[in-house]
């Protein structure tokens, strides 16, 4: 039977998916079930951080599968110790909590938060209003869906969650003027560095400075949401180390386990132990196979240099993006761009690439591009190639 049509027959129509079968994949390279190959410019939406099947992260995964693959949380692995080691070295942070998607990190980080504010100024104080920027994105759960800032998403599903407030991002006057309005009642303000699915926008950095300033002020927690961010994404390791700032809580996922199902929240001294035994879980959090993925992915991106490869290679390619005609600006960091197009649409550019052999994403109106962080100089040219030839 037809591989669409079967996968139709019995998988939930929930996304808007192209006619396009994915059978295996090399470094930078997918191949479909005819043996067509395609260059990434996507990786799973930044998930494969290395590519595909990464020779060090294979390795990593199949020997971790022939070792064990799951236990509960009832007890203890090696694997996962040494990869909470290695994630609070590099970050600063204090502990961590293992889920499976950056929307359970984000539930986790919106928990902490609440439970923070509970446990220090007790119930009454009913200080639970976690601030969040409109165009933001959190997750799809029904929490980080009340959490994310953009009205297209708050339909079918009410109601939604109360204790979410939204501020215009880059604009410090509503910023101070939802925390005045909402004085003695906020617990935390929950933000994106670069605000992805929003369309591939950075904060500017007087606006993050002043989050840190007014949140300081009044205990308020900080948290950064760096699901498609994090992992080296943007040059650094952190979105906040460009910002020159640690947030109380920083979430993680996608890219940090390089194809493997996570979800990280990483908390500062301030909250690290807020959550106690029966308070949060996840069966699957920290499972052998993803933290054994995850080890793989920092040994390759915290090596000496890479960072500072994806850096030139973020430059390169927002500069090659720059001079086709029709791109009108490039926005982003490091190897998270987004280019704003003078005429075309960007779904339809989208298509024509998958049908010359090239796998791109949108963002909004902009197109939107997260190659693996190990895509060679070759390849990004090879790629502009296309993309310059169908935008004419």
């Amino acid at each position: 039977m037809d591989t669409i049509k079967e996968f139709n027959e019995h998988v939930m129509g929930s996304y808007g998916r192209y006619d396009l079968v994915l059978e295996k994949g090399t470094e930078r390279t997918a191949v479909d079930e005819n043996g067509k190959e395609y260059i990434d410019f996507g990786s799973g939406i930044g998930v494969n951080s290395l590519g595909f099947c990464n020779e060090a992260w294979v390795k990593a995964v199949c020997e971790q599968a022939n070792s064990i693959q799951h236990t509960s949380n009832y007890y203890y692995t090696k694997v996962q110790a040494d990869f909470a080691k290695k994630l609070c070295e590099s970050t600063g942070y204090e502990k961590i909590f293992f889920g499976n998607s950056g929307a359970e990190a984000n539930e986790c980080a919106i928990k902490i938060a609440r439970k923070y504010s509970f446990d220090k100024y007790g119930k009454e104080a009913e200080r639970n209003i976690i601030i969040t920027l409109v165009n933001s994105f959190h997750g799809r759960t029904m929490a980080t869906l009340s959490a994310t800032g953009q009205d297209v998403f708050h339909n079918y599903f009410f109601p939604f969650l109360p204790g979410f407030v939204n501020v215009k991002a880059n604009d410090i006057a509503d910023l101070k003027a939802k925390l005045t309005e909402y004085e003695g009642k906020v617990c935390a303000v929950m933000f994106e560095f670069i605000q992805g699915e929003g369309g591939v926008i950075p904060l500017e950095k007087a606006f993050v400075d002043a989050i840190f300033e007014e949140c300081g002020k009044r205990d308020i927690l900080t948290i950064a949401d760096e699901v498609q961010t994090g992992a080296g994404r943007t040059g650094k390791f952190l979105t906040s180390q460009n910002y020159g700032v640690q947030p109380d809580i920083t979430t993680l996922a996608k890219g940090v386990a390089g194809g493997v199902p996570i979800g990280i929240c990483m908390a500062g001294k301030k909250c690290c132990d807020t959550l106690t035994p029966g308070t949060h879980g996840s069966t699957f959090g920290g499972n052998p196979l993803a933290c054994a993925g995850g080890n793989a992915v920092l040994d390759t991106v915290l090596a000496e240099g890479f960072l500072d490869e994806v850096n030139k290679k973020g430059e390169y390619f927002r500069k090659k993006l720059a001079e086709i005609p029709e791109v009108e600006g490039v926005d982003g960091m490091g190897l998270m761009l987004g280019i704003r197009l003078k005429s075309k649409n960007a779904s339809e550019v989208c298509k024509a690439c998958l049908e010359n052999g090239l796998l791109i994403l949108t963002a909004k109106t902009k197109l939107r591009f997260l190659p693996p962080l190990n895509i060679s100089y070759a390849e990004i040219d090879k790629g502009i190639e296309i993309l310059t030839k169908i935008l004419g």
